[in-house]
């Protein structure tokens, strides 16, 4: 590290307090996003609750708790605009206490960029380096935008955070920085685990019969996409290519077991191309300064022409219904916001552009009720306010327990005799009642 970059550092070294005390009332503040979770600046913000108001807090995704919402449950002095809801902005949506953002993913750095101009942005980085950067860490997808925008940057340092090497705008130099604060150092998020169920599995072995060797993969969160890399990893697939959005511990199961070589991709050859990483330690510790895996901006791991550059692009992501119509929602139920559109669309329409692609929407036929009973996911028409992630007219694969169906080119009737064929035993003969009531299947059109 030169001297003069340790001068620039010592000079901007400021406290939390007063990187709090740069907020003022009706400002608008980003801090972070996924597993980069400000904190030392939002404890010290909270603090001022009673000197602010209508300050706009925009996150990405926060998964631990903000100070400065559970400080202001009267939602005077906070506002929280959240890009993608975790379980935690799902629960304080529904308390009025978080609103979402809709967008395109790949269109985020974008809009940041034409349509926002934050106050100041917090951010929570690596240690400077011997060349004076701060690296973003596992968070990548819209936080150099923002930075780009903001009238002021403050970096949070947290000296447990993974340096996650990238293809562009992975960092930010002590000379954009106005302030440095020195945080807690606490260990990044740890995701849980979760639990496969039967239904996964099965869905899991449809998806499997559908991957080839050489195909370049993009999986979703949840148990799903876990126990897809699982079998991927216990599998004789070869030369598989990652280029996602999300990058998870399953990745690093996949490419350990000497599944994931990315040879046979047409860009970024080799790499393990993704814009924001979550998991448990084993993953953060797998990302540290390793060559394999490049971070970018979510304008570019989600632009549906770059992901389609690379062949036999598989997309796999769940969903919460689907209609006979193939519309899917996969972000909310009714009214209620659970999560966002994320980069689901994105996905959907790069794997199409692919050579030999394959866009996956997975979903379990059947939920459990709050009465105990079961109810299908396959609906005749998405319940009322419901929000469509996914228009009909992108859908291509859909995959459930009991089998997939290819959507391009086919019917309304076509569509949903295909649907039926894969829903539930137990739901099939009202489906065809509800298509038959609806005009868009017949009797006559046989379901097998």
């Amino acid at each position: 590290m030169t001297t003069r970059h340790k001068e620039q550092y010592r000079q901007k070294l400021g406290s939390a307090d007063q990187a709090a005390a740069l907020v003022k009332s009706g400002d608008s503040l980003f801090m972070g996003e996924f597993a980069q979770n400000v904190e030392a600046v939002d404890v010290a913000l909270a603090l001022r609750k009673n000197d602010l108001r209508d300050v706009i807090l925009i996150t990405t995704t926060r998964a631990k708790p903000l100070r400065c919402i559970e400080a202001d449950p009267g939602r005077e002095s906070f506002i929280w605009n959240d890009w993608h809801f975790s379980g935690l902005g799902r629960k304080y949506g529904e308390q009025g206490l978080a609103s979402y953002i809709p967008f395109s993913y790949h269109q985020g750095p974008q809009n940041v960029m034409l349509y926002e101009q934050p106050d100041v942005a917090v951010v929570q980085v690596t240690p400077m380096d011997a060349q004076g950067f701060f690296n973003f860490s596992t968070s990548c997808s819209m936080t150099p935008a923002y930075c780009r925008r903001a009238k002021m940057v403050v970096v949070e340092v947290n000296t447990k955070a993974p340096r996650c090497l990238g293809g562009l705008d992975e960092a930010i130099h002590i000379s954009q920085v106005d302030m440095v604060v020195e945080g807690p150092n606490s260990l990044l998020l740890q995701l849980p685990e979760s639990q496969a169920s039967d239904a996964d599995r099965m869905i899991a072995g449809h998806v499997m019969e559908l991957l080839e060797d050489g195909s370049t993969i993009q999986l979703g969160i949840g148990a799903l996409p876990n126990i897809v890399g699982s079998m991927i990893a216990h599998s004789g697939l070869k030369d598989l290519g990652v280029h996602t959005e999300m990058l998870a511990d399953s990745y690093v199961d996949m490419y350990e077991a000497g599944r994931i070589t990315g040879m046979r991709k047409s860009i970024d050859r080799g790499k393990m191309v993704y814009t924001f990483a979550m998991g448990s330690q084993k993953l953060y510790d797998f990302l540290d300064n390793n060559p394999v895996a490049a971070i970018f901006p979510a304008s570019y791991t989600n632009d549906p022409g770059v992901i389609g550059q690379n062949p036999k692009v598989v997309a796999i992501n769940n969903a919460i219904e689907i209609d006979l119509f193939t519309q899917v929602a996969s972000e909310a139920a009714g009214t209620r916001q659970i999560s966002g559109t994320g980069g689901q669309l994105d996905f959907i329409l790069g794997a199409y552009k692919s050579e030999g692609g394959k866009g996956l929407i997975c979903i379990n036929s059947t939920f459990k009720k709050k009465d105990g009973t079961i109810g299908s996911r396959i609906v005749p028409s998405l319940s009322a306010g419901t929000i469509v992630t996914c228009p009909r007219s992108i859908v291509h694969y859909v995959v459930t327990e009991f089998g997939y169906a290819q959507m391009k080119a086919k019917s309304t009737w076509q569509r949903a005799e295909a649907l039926i064929n894969i829903s539930h035993p137990d739901f099939r003969e009202q489906l065809i009642k509800e298509a038959e009531s609806m005009g868009i299947w017949r009797r006559s059109n046989k379901i097998v």
